[in-house]
């Protein structure tokens, strides 16, 4: 502030008022216009309301963060509103509901058009307090203020407390339908004006409609009464051509009526009913019409002629066998000709002395979904998705996908590849239809253990590389999986994720310690710290020798580690890590993006003269890494797109002869350049050796667990139950052979888990 010499400053007397005291009071002037407001619309006097006025009370009270309020008032005003509609208009109605289908129908008008009016008021309220909705019921996670509308209707009229609107309901809806199917003519506009409200009208998740539980159970549990008693009365009086007519007359009905008034969802579960009732039931007399020619009609594939015969027959387990077995056939001879393509191609390259590449697993997995959907349409438009087709068609995919041994490394390679870049631009929903096949295919798998074991190593190659397209498809798939095999299958992936969350704040911290550090390590250091029970990481890292300056920032990290976690071990593996190099060329500079390895590799250059070379023994004996891993890091800076090094002499392959000198003269367009490790994408003969080695190892210690466990439930059992509980239990990860099962028996009885019971060699005690 300026004065004038010899003058005191002049302090202002007035203040401003507090912005807490001006945002109640704003508060308290705005709701009881915005409530006005929204009571006129509900008493439907809107032409007397400014929008946009009532617009901005809303707006207003949401950035002067009363949101809350907002919501709660305008929660409590929809509520008040309803139960009043509820008193007046419909619970007057509900004496004389029951009193004949004419009434009935005048109850179903009236709650039709208490709704109807209410989806009025809640789109003219969604639009009023449209911040509301953007600002405020995101940050909350509340159901938007239309959605909100739907639930209070829900809870306030359809399953108010202090009313029987439900039962009346039901009864009404009931009774309308079971007076169509005894030939009289109903109101289908107000029955299907009612499901209607009720399909839109959601449960708590979001998701399930209301319609489910308030209306689909019971209608399910009276209908199979009504088949079954007709059933009774018509297979007396008439003979079975005639009472084939009259099934098929009865699901052609159920069928129109869940398209016209309930919803097409409802038609499975009652065209069941129908045919367990009517056909299932009286399965003796419908097989024995042989002259309606099913098999004639199945050879020849004449789908309109097969139309009665499989809506009927094919109903009948033993009137599938013939269509069955044709489709499974077919399926068989094209999953051993994809299996025999796989085959071929593995043999042509190993023959070549390459290692198969993921182009033979992609071509597999595509050609097996393509398949799949071929006969998902069949299934869809030619046997309207019969259950028993669908399982004849999933055996038959499921045979020939296990004889391909590779079949769940292919899987995950294929998933892999999709979460990596070809989601990229793809909708919700198509990301959601290829994971959700992938998920069909994975459940065909017989061993999905070994999937478990190749989909953790592509998990992990993802999370730590940032190379997957979402977390949020990410997790997504990994929930499909959950659902189909449970949390133990998924518990380990779903700890990957937990690593990668908490990585910030170790990043963060870290960061903070290295601000007071004596010694800072010589360049900028970022770790990943995984839980080694969690991801598909050796115990022990390989062995590499690391430059003095990639030692002294180990340390530093180290000492912020166990500072923070005390009796916890790091183990630093060269093989997941990258590096950054700054390296200068004849003609310009370029910074790396490399392996740890290959920075170790390219490192040791800055130690001799630039044209001087340096072998692969000398490498080696410097690096300490082992060949396989040390031959591919070459191959990446000496034999890729970007040459780091030169290699002499000039060839693919990596010899323990070969030289290798630096690469002065490099030049590149671009001023950072990645250069990826090489890497088989395909296991070979040897590694997939190794890996089953690890699985049969895994195996046998859940078979073994899963006896335990039996066993110490049971305390004493014989061999054949022990062996039917074990495999139920373990059939969701494998297949385990009783052999294999029998094989764990002993090992337990031999460290004295178990004993043979005295005098029966086939019963076996608990020890515990």
């Amino acid at each position: 502030m300026a004065t004038l010499p010899g003058r005191r400053p002049i302090r202002g007397k007035i203040r401003p008022p507090t912005k807490k005291a001006a945002a109640e009071s704003l508060f308290d002037t705005s709701w009881p216009e915005l409530a006005s407001a929204m009571t006129t619309i509900q008493q439907q006097k809107t032409n007397t309301l400014s929008f946009e006025e009532v617009y901005r009370l809303g707006y207003n009270m949401v950035i002067h963060k009363y949101g809350e309020k907002l919501y709660l008032g305008i929660q409590g005003l929809i509520d008040k509103h309803l139960k009043t509609e509820a008193e007046n208009k419909i619970v007057p109605l509900l004496g004389i509901a029951d009193a004949s289908p004419a009434e009935g129908v005048e109850l179903l008008k009236a709650i039709q058009k208490v709704w109807m009016h209410h989806i009025t008021c809640m789109k003219m309220f969604k639009d009023t307090l449209l911040h509301l909705d953007k600002s405020y019921v995101p940050q909350t996670r509340l159901p938007a203020t239309y959605d909100m509308g739907l639930y209070i209707f829900r809870d306030s009229i359809i399953r108010s407390s202090t009313h029987p609107i439900q039962a009346h309901l039901q009864l009404v809806l009931l009774n309308q339908i079971t007076q169509e199917r005894k030939g009289d003519v109903i109101d289908r506009g107000a029955v299907k004006a009612s499901t209607d409200m009720l399909l839109e009208m959601k449960e708590n998740n979001g998701t399930d409609a209301v319609y489910v539980a308030d209306f689909e159970t019971l209608f399910v549990e009276t209908s199979r009464e009504f088949y079954r008693l007709e059933s009774e009365d018509l297979v007396r009086r008439f003979d079975p051509p005639d009472y084939m007519k009259k099934v098929e007359n009865r699901l052609d009905e159920e069928k129109l009526r869940c398209n016209h008034y309930l919803t097409a969802r409802t038609e499975p579960k009652i065209r069941l009913i129908v045919e367990d009732e009517m056909i299932a039931k009286h399965l003796k007399t419908i097989m024995e019409m042989e002259n309606w020619g099913l098999k004639q009609l199945l050879i020849n594939h004449r789908l309109q002629d097969l139309d009665r015969m499989y809506r009927l027959f094919l109903r009948v387990p033993d009137g599938a066998k013939e269509l069955q077995n044709g489709v499974a056939a077919y399926i068989n001879e094209c999953g051993k000709a994809s299996n025999a393509g796989v085959k071929a191609s593995t043999q042509e390259s190993l023959e070549k002395g390459a290692v198969p590449g993921v182009t033979v697993a992609l071509r597999w997995v595509q050609e097996v979904l393509d398949l799949k959907d071929k006969f998902d349409k069949v299934l869809v438009l030619s046997f309207a998705k019969d259950k028993a087709f669908e399982t004849a068609i999933n055996a038959a995919f499921e045979r020939f996908i296990n004889l391909n041994t590779k079949a769940p490394e292919f899987m995950s390679l294929f998933i892999d590849n999709k979460l990596k870049k070809e989601f990229k631009g793809k909708t919700d929903d198509e990301v959601d239809t290829i994971l959700n096949k992938m998920t069909t295919l994975f459940r065909f798998l017989s061993d999905k253990d070994v999937f478990e074991r190749y989909y953790k190593q592509h998990l992990s190659s993802r999370l730590l590389l940032g190379k997957s397209v979402s977390d949020e498809v990410e997790r997504g798939m990994i929930t499909k999986l959950k659902i189909e095999c449970g949390y133990q299958f998924t518990s380990k992936l779903e700890g990957m994720f937990t690593d990668m969350r908490l990585l910030a704040d170790t990043t963060s911290s870290f960061k903070d310690f290295l601000e007071n550090a004596v010694e800072p390590p010589p360049f900028d250091l970022h770790t990943t710290v995984l839980t080694s029970t969690f991801w598909p990481i050796a115990t022990t890292p390989i062995t590499c020798h690391f430059p003095e300056s990639f030692l002294t920032a180990i340390k530093v990290f180290e000492r912020f580690y166990t500072s923070r976690h005390n009796g916890r071990k790091l183990s630093w593996h060269p093989t997941m890590g990258n590096v950054d190099l700054r390296a200068t060329f004849n003609t310009k500079k370029h910074e790396l993006n490399v392996s740890t390895m290959a920075a170790v590799v390219l490192l040791l250059f800055n130690n001799i003269p630039a044209d001087e070379p340096l072998t692969y023994t000398a490498i080696r004996e410097e690096t300490k890494l082992p060949d396989d891993h040390l031959k591919r890091t070459l191959q990446s800076v000496a034999c890729g797109k970007f040459k780091i090094l030169i290699k002499e002499p000039k060839s693919r392959e990596i010899e323990d002869t070969d030289q290798f000198t630096f690469n002065a003269g490099f030049s590149e367009k671009l001023m950072r350049i990645k250069i990826q490790t090489i890497a088989s994408k395909v296991e070979t003969v040897a590694e997939l050796k190794e890996t089953k080695e690890k699985v049969d190892d895994a195996r046998n210690h859940m078979a073994e667990a899963a006896i335990v466990r039996v066993m110490k439930n049971r305390k004493q059992l014989d061999h054949n139950n022990l062996v039917a509980e074990v495999v139920a239990q373990l059939q969701v990860r494998f297949n385990p052979s009783p052999t294999m099962i029998k094989r764990r028996i002993e090992a337990l009885i031999e460290r004295e888990y178990l004993e043979r019971a005295p005098g029966d060699r086939k019963l076996y005690n608990y020890m515990a």
